[in-house]
C-alpha cells in the first residue's frame, strides 16, 4: 500500500505522459467524432507516440483502451463506433496509462460544442468537488475527511453522489487498496500516510444518485436518465500533503 520514492517517482512519470494525451484530447473538435475514433487515437497516441501501454485494454476482459461516458453514463461507457458525439453532449474519457511497470489513472468530462447552461454547472461542480476531496489529503487525516468533503460540496449544490463506485489504491496494479469512498463522515476511516497512492474520481449526479448496468455488462447509467459528471486524478500523500501526479497544463498551481 505504502509506495517508496522512488515507485512515486515511476507513477509521477506515467502520470506526466498521462497528462499529454489529455492535453492531446483539448485540442479535437468532438463534435461528429465517434467514441471509437477517439479510442482508436488515443490507443496510437500511447502506445507511437508516448511509447507506453493503455493499461485499461485487456483488464477483466475489456477490449479498449478508455471508458467514454457520455450524458446519462456515470462511468465503464464502451466506445462505439455508433456513437456520435453531437453538439450539447457531456462526454468523459478515463483513461489508464503504465509505462515502466506502474500506473496513473485519470479522467475528465468534455463539453461538446454548445451545452446547456445546467449541464455546464453540473460538470463544473463535479469538478470542484474532486478539488474538494484532493484538498482534503494529508498525512494524519482519514478516508472520511475526503469522502465527506466531496459529498458536502456536491449536495449543497443541489446534486448527488454515486456511491456504488469509489476510487482506489493504484501502482502496478489498477486497482490497489484503499478503496476511497466519495461520501462518508469526517474522522472516520483509514488514516492517511506518506506514501499511499490513490485516485479520487467522485461521479456526481444531476438527479437521484441511484445507478444501473446497461445490457452491454459495462455501461452504468442513472437510473433517472438524468446527466452524470466525473473527474479523476491519481494522487500521492506526501509528507506535508499531496502531489498530484496526473495534473495537466491548465491545472499549474491548482494544488501547490
Amino acid at each position: 500500500m505504502i509506495k517508496r520514492p522512488e515507485e512515486i517517482a515511476l507513477m509521477s512519470e506515467s502520470g506526466k505522459l498521462l497528462a499529454a494525451v489529455f492535453a492531446h484530447l483539448n485540442q479535437l473538435n468532438l463534435i461528429n467524432m465517434s467514441t471509437m475514433q477517439i479510442n482508436d487515437m488515443v490507443d496510437n497516441y500511447i502506445v507511437n507516440h508516448l511509447k507506453a501501454r493503455p493499461a485499461s485494454k485487456g483488464q477483466y476482459g475489456y477490449c479498449y483502451s478508455l471508458n467514454a461516458s457520455r450524458n446519462n453514463v456515470v462511468c465503464h461507457g464502451v466506445p462505439s463506433s455508433n456513437e456520435i458525439l453531437q453538439s450539447g453532449d457531456i462526454v468523459n474519457f478515463d483513461i489508464t496509462l503504465e509505462k515502466n511497470g506502474y500506473m496513473a489513472d485519470s479522467s475528465k468530462t468534455y463539453l461538446v460544442g454548445e451545452v446547456s447552461p445546467l449541464a455546464k454547472r453540473l460538470v463544473q461542480v463535479a469538478y470542484e468537488a474532486m478539488w474538494k476531496g484532493i484538498n482534503a489529503v494529508r498525512p494524519g487525516a482519514r478516508l472520511g475527511d475526503v469522502g465527506h468533503a466531496i459529498e458536502r460540496h456536491a449536495t449543497r449544490n443541489g446534486y448527488s453522489v454515486v456511491k456504488e463506485y469509489c476510487g482506489h489504491g493504484i501502482g502496478r496494479e489498477m486497482h490497489e487498496e484503499p478503496q476511497v469512498l466519495h461520501w462518508g463522515r469526517p474522522k472516520t476511516g483509514m488514516v492517511l500516510r506518506e506514501g499511499m497512492v490513490f485516485t479520487i474520481e467522485p461521479m456526481i449526479n444531476q438527479g437521484r444518485s441511484a445507478v444501473f448496468t446497461a445490457q452491454d455488462g459495462w455501461s452504468v447509467m442513472t437510473q433517472d436518465g438524468q446527466l452524470s459528471a466525473q473527474f479523476e486524478h491519481t494522487v500521492a500523500v506526501t509528507r506535508n500533503g499531496v502531489k498530484v501526479l496526473t495534473l495537466r497544463a491548465e491545472e499549474k498551481g491548482k494544488c501547490d
